[in-house]
């Protein structure tokens, strides 16, 4: 068996990993990092990114059918628009290609080695690697755990054959004529709302009372009244049974009579959990947290050498929480002081309209005990918002009564996830509605919103 010495090693080469990994190299570590399928994980692979792709392209035919439909109120007219779905699914491959490879430079770059193959723990300074030419041991000094998570299975709904996860939804050979997505959370709404646009016919089921369930209805209304456009029919408080014969999901709402659904396809999208299954973390001393590994503000498990990062450990399980971790676990590990910090971690549903949070949200600035100030801006006043023909949304702005600290801040509307860096920034620098309101603002753009929110807070708002 081949043997391998290095001072880091890290297991899992998604998000979280490859970026640890390659600030390690730049920090001077000896590093390795195994990775069994490709370079990025679910995120840059199956995830993150082919998602938006899919969800760009579908916009684009969307807005080429209300042309061709309806015309346009500024003269653009076109003929009928077709849908190469192949060519489509094809440029989402060539943009993921890309990008892996890229990740791949980065990683030869920082003198990061680079070991394809499965990863076993044999205790916890070593792993057993399974790759094309053999075993292959690792012993490291010390470990990072980033193995990211995996869809959630329904027992009455296995994978396989027309159940997909959000993985093989993103690689169909074609647009099915109709959809079934069980879980109205964000993954399974930005999908449903792709192949609306494409010309499928989607039909969300939600056991709970309402879809995005982690944000409060002011935030969801509008992305509710947008899926009633696109004809995509929600059923909340409703279950799923299984599949029945002839192309069907069964359902049941509330206590009522079984329903089916047409379901060329059902898409299964309840959630994620933590993978740790097939690694070997029996042979570790960690403890946990549920399904999730625990651990404590330098992402430091139980057991001494052994950290974790992203999604293995836990919600929120966002590709840049996991970045951040696996810059901040490298930095501790070449002996600087870090500790990690959630307060500004922005969270973005690529829905339409898009929906953007950081910080504390109204409700958990009051249960906290906290004086909330909160005040929002419309995007109906915002000249930015009329131009691009979508005045959906606003911006709103959550600040401690007294201090006038920025405590959170939440937008629904075209294109707002391109603030969720301000928004992000605003809190971490601990600015005030003073400060913001203070900013000179571009003009004109979206982002006047979150000045003008700021500014009404402060009882002087200039355009409401």
């Amino acid at each position: 068996m081949t043997a391998i010495t290095c001072k880091l090693l890290v297991v899992g080469g998604g998000p979280g990993g490859y970026v640890c990994a390659i600030r390690a190299g730049q920090l001077g570590i000896d590093t390795v990092l195994v990775e069994g399928g490709k370079l990025g994980g679910t995120c840059l692979n199956v995830g993150c990114i082919p998602s938006k792709a899919l969800i760009h392209a579908a916009d684009e035919f969307a807005r080429l059918r209300h042309a061709s439909e309806a015309g346009s109120p500024f003269g653009l007219t076109c003929a009928t628009p077709a849908l190469d779905f192949a060519k489509t699914v094809a440029w989402k491959d060539g943009i993921v290609r890309r990008l892996n490879g890229g990740v791949g430079t980065l990683l030869r770059k920082a003198k990061v080695k680079v070991v394809q193959g499965w990863a076993r723990f044999k205790d916890g300074r070593t792993v057993v690697v399974s790759t094309e030419t053999g075993p292959k041991e690792i012993r490291a000094e010390q470990v990072v755990i980033a193995t990211g998570s995996v869809p959630v299975e329904l027992p009455f709904l296995p994978f396989g054959g027309p159940v997909l996860s959000s993985t093989e939804a993103l690689s169909l050979p074609s647009v099915p004529k109709t959809l079934a997505v069980v879980g109205a959370g964000y993954i399974g709404l930005e999908l449903g709302m792709a192949y609306a646009k494409l010309g499928t016919a989607v039909t969300v089921v939600e056991s709970q009372g309402k879809a995005l369930p982690l944000y409060d209805e002011e935030l969801t209304a509008p992305v509710v009244a947008r899926l009633k456009q696109l004809g995509i029919r929600l059923l909340v408080d409703t279950k799923a049974l299984g599949l029945v014969g002839g192309g069907a999901l069964a359902v049941r709402k509330g206590e009522g009579a079984e329903q089916r659904i047409a379901a060329d396809a059902v898409l299964v999208t309840v959630g994620r959990r933590p993978r740790t299954e097939g690694i070997g973390l029996e042979e570790l001393v960690v403890d946990m947290d549920g399904p999730a590994i625990r651990i404590n503000d330098r992402c430091e498990t139980s057991m001494r050498g052994v950290f974790a990062i992203g999604d293995v450990t836990g919600e929120p399980m966002l590709a840049h929480r996991a970045m951040a971790q696996g810059e901040m676990v490298a930095e501790i590990v070449a002996g600087h002081r870090r500790v990690w910090d959630k307060r500004a971690i922005p969270a973005v549903c690529f829905t339409d309209p898009e929906i953007v949070s950081v910080g504390l949200s109204p409700d958990q600035a009051r249960k906290a005990g906290l004086e909330a100030k909160v005040s929002q801006f419309p995007f109906t006043a915002n000249g930015r918002a009329m131009t691009l023909e979508d005045e959906t949304g606003f911006v709103r702005v959550v600040a401690h009564g007294t201090t006038h600290e920025v405590l959170g801040i939440q937008a629904t509307g075209r294109g707002v996830s391109e603030m969720a860096a301000a928004f992000g920034l605003a809190i971490e620098m601990g600015a005030r509605l003073e400060d913001i309101g203070a900013t000179i603002h571009a003009h004109p753009t979206l982002g006047e919103a979150f000045q003008e929110a700021c500014l009404r807070a402060l009882g002087h708002a200039v355009h409401i």
